[in-house]
């Protein structure tokens, strides 16, 4: 249930931001949003929400929301879209749109969707090649390096 929420609350998200930028500004009929933005948010919700949001954070999540927003409305859009206007450019506004508020529903994921499932996801992430170092010096003993042995051997 929790998952059709946060999926409820990214569709309404997405089609909001296209219904400006595509409908208003450019004339897109309703049905074409809704199919773009249908395509735009189960893509990247499996894979930007709930595949990589929880092992490399929001800033990295973010980005790969990004490409695949603009992605998915340059592409879906060229199939959908009848009206002849820059689709790229569009594509990269809307997209400019939706990364803006995947920055704070990826933190509302954090909070209150993705905890339940692993009580390890809510962790900090660190990057797998920290290593914690520990130094000590040797303690004092007997001193077996060769010079000291050969130099005990002649006398």
């Amino acid at each position: 249930m929790k998952h059709l929420r946060a999926l409820l609350i990214k569709f309404i998200m997405v089609t909001a931001v296209l219904y400006i930028v595509l409908g208003l500004v450019y004339g897109v009929t309703f049905g074409d949003i809704l199919g773009i933005s249908l395509f735009v948010t189960v893509a990247a919700y499996l894979i930007g929400d709930l595949f990589i949001l929880p092992r490399y954070g929001n800033a990295v999540a973010t980005l790969a929301d990004f490409g695949l927003a603009y992605l998915g409305i340059w592409l879906v859009g060229g199939a959908f879209i009848e009206v002849d206007f820059p689709l790229g450019l569009a594509s990269f506004y809307a997209t400019i749109g939706i990364v803006v508020g995947e920055w704070f529903f990826h933190k509302y994921m954090l909070s209150q969707i993705l905890p339940d499932e692993d009580p390890d996801r809510n962790r900090e992430l660190v990057p797998r090649e920290r290593f914690v170092t520990e130094f000590a010096e040797e303690p004092d003993g007997p001193d077996t390096s060769i010079d000291k042995i050969e130099q005990r051997d002649k006398d």
